[in-house]
């Protein structure tokens, strides 16, 4: 068994780009930043940023859209994906990148985002994170010769 789970809390460092696909499909991509902060051998505070690529799809991506801003902090869980391709010179190249499958606003009322939207901060929609839809997963087989 194996897990690829991915959590992370930051803020967005772009406006989501959002694309309209054939069939329907509708995926948005944005940056992320978290941070981690600790003091060094001199006591001087040091901050590292992470850049991280989130890519959403469909009903999440439309929440995205309409919601999320430059800056706004996110709650996201998600994926790792890597792409690999071959550059002009036959050199491999790799793009990593997190499919997020769960989304949730921080933050407090008042925050506005730039679209003059209010997020839904007092819904449920919210409260409870945003999930995509995907297919459950298949069943556990009855007769699998598990020990347990």
């Amino acid at each position: 068994m194996s897990i690829n789970k991915v959590i992370l809390i930051g803020n967005l460092g772009s406006d989501p780009e959002v694309k309209y696909l054939d069939g329907d499909r509708t995926v948005a991509n944005f940056s992320l930043a978290t941070n981690e902060s600790y003091n060094d051998k001199q006591g001087n505070k040091i901050t590292q940023t992470e850049w991280h690529r989130i890519e959403m799809w469909d009903s999440l991506a439309k929440v995205a859209e309409k919601y999320l801003t430059k800056g706004r902090q996110v709650y996201i869980e998600g994926k790792i994906k890597t792409d690999k391709w071959t550059d002009q010179n036959g050199v491999d190249k790799y793009t990593t990148r997190i499919r997020a499958n769960v989304l949730q606003m921080l933050g407090n009322r008042e925050d506005r985002d730039d679209k003059g939207a209010t997020p839904p901060n007092n819904t449920q929609e919210t409260r409870q994170p945003v999930q995509n839809s995907e297919p459950p997963a298949p069943e556990p087989d009855e007769h699998d010769d598990l020990p347990f």
